[in-house]
């Protein structure tokens, strides 16, 4: 497997160049759709536990928030990549904003049920497929390779602080002192996320690229096609139809010599991580003796961590490149659950959560920033709801382990997690060190 060249030279030290209005308005965007993710995601347990005393039907509220990335990433990707992107992006807002507007009208009306509930979450979950996969194609058709680590900081950053530092404490306010202003707000913040993806410019859409053809590949591999060749299949084929677009993502990726090793990589060590954090909260209400009370403060630990990450990793990359940062990200990250297992500490717990959330966001801002660069732009949709479908369809069955670990020990699922992970991140280090930056990659 080879890599493109990469000069060993450092660059001269400059100011880097404003990401420009375009994309200063899908931030906004995506910071108001975040702001309505985070009140729906700490509202519907809280309202959940207010209709139904039965534990089982609680938890059906992550099943439902959950299970649409399993059946719905796939075709969501197919019709980000079929239709208008600024579209897209207002549709999944507007639509949302009409269902969070029902959900309101439920409560009012004193309707609303446990089973309305699952049903609005679920919806929200289908359409947060289609929004999650429009606003990650967009951003490579408003800023350049080089700037795509920058620029998924800044929207991870975005992300964390209004769903983690902004949502949670907010959303508890006002159900505290009504539960119709965290639904209102909820509706408020869906629309204005439809209406701001509307003011993006044309160049967002992706119907340009789409219809460029994709010029000839000099030098094929005899053995199998490249992925610009499946790219350029799946483009020129529209006669097939869904049932070819379904699986053109997973045909690009498995014909990448980049892509398929770090999408099983990237797999193996969620389903890790899920083990590790599926029964965190045990662990530190019970092993830490962290008070009930405080246990949401003590997780802002690992926000603070993920803000920092998503600060500082456009600068390591620059500094350091890509595939070494990632490496060593995966790695640290992993290395710090398995000492909170193995100490098991306050002050290690929340040292090891700051740490290993920060190398998270790492991970997640330069796997996203490579992947970006090396997709065609009208295969983005696809590829990105095939590797979500993948990656977050095998987490439950890491949560699953984890809570059989759990059984003989709270600290079990941390040790074990990290030590499977690390064995993992041991055999793939050449691979992932040795990873392109995403400027150096030839444009797709």
């Amino acid at each position: 497997m080879s890599s493109p060249a990469v000069s060993s030279e450092p660059a001269p030290a400059m100011r880097p160049a404003p990401l420009g209005g375009a994309f200063t308005r899908v931030v906004a965007a995506n910071l108001s759709s975040s702001l309505g993710d985070g009140i729906a995601r700490v509202a519907a347990p809280l309202l959940a536990a207010q209709l139904t005393n039965d534990p089982l039907l609680v938890s059906l509220v992550a099943v439902a928030a959950l299970l649409p990335w399993l059946l719905f990433a796939i075709p969501a990707g197919v019709l980000v990549d079929r239709i208008d992107r600024r579209l897209a992006l207002a549709l999944a807002g507007g639509v949302r904003a009409l269902v969070a507007g029902g959900l309101l009208a439920l409560h009012l009306a004193g309707a609303l049920t446990i089973w309305w509930l699952l049903l609005v979450v679920l919806l929200y979950g289908v359409l947060e497929t289609v929004y999650d996969g429009a606003i990650r194609a967009v951003v490579p058709s408003l800023v350049g390779r080089g700037d795509l680590p920058r620029a998924n900081s800044r929207i991870e950053a975005t992300e964390i602080v209004v769903q983690q530092f902004l949502s949670q404490p907010l959303t508890s306010w006002l159900l505290a002192f009504s539960a119709a202003w965290a639904l209102g707000l909820n509706a408020a913040a869906y629309a204005v996320a439809g209406g701001l993806a509307l003011a993006l410019p044309a160049v967002a859409s992706g119907i340009a690229a789409r219809r460029r053809r994709a010029e000839p590949v000099a030098g094929p591999t005899p053995d199998e096609p490249t992925a610009t060749e499946v790219g350029r299949d799946s483009e020129a084929a529209p006669a097939a139809g869904w049932r070819s677009e379904l699986v053109a993502g997973f045909r690009f990726i498995w014909a990448s010599a980049m892509l398929r090793p770090l999408w099983i990589v990237s797999v193996l060590i969620g389903i890790c991580h899920a083990a590790i954090t599926s029964t965190l909260v045990l662990f530190i209400l019970d092993r830490l003796d962290v008070p009930e009370a405080w246990y949401g403060t003590f997780m802002l630990a690992g926000a603070l961590g993920a803000l920092t990450a998503a600060a500082i990793t456009g600068r390591l990359k620059a500094r350091f490149r890509t595939g070494p940062v990632m490496a060593v990200a995966n790695a640290v990250g992993l290395g710090a659950w398995f000492l909170a297992g193995a100490f098991p500490l306050v002050w290690v717990g929340a040292i090891a959560i700051f740490v290993s959330f920060g190398c998270t966001t790492t991970w997640n801002v330069l796997v996203m920033s490579l992947r970006q660069a090396a997709v065609p732009n009208h295969l983005l949709g696809r590829v990105h709801g095939t590797w979500r479908t993948a990656l977050w369809g095998a987490m439950p069955l890491g949560s699953l382990l984890g809570g059989l670990l759990a059984r003989s020990g709270y600290s079990t699922p941390l040790l074990v997690g990290a030590a499977a992970g690390l064995v993992v991140a041991v055999v793939g280090h050449k691979y992932i060190a040795g990873l392109p930056d995403p400027e150096t990659l030839d444009p797709a």
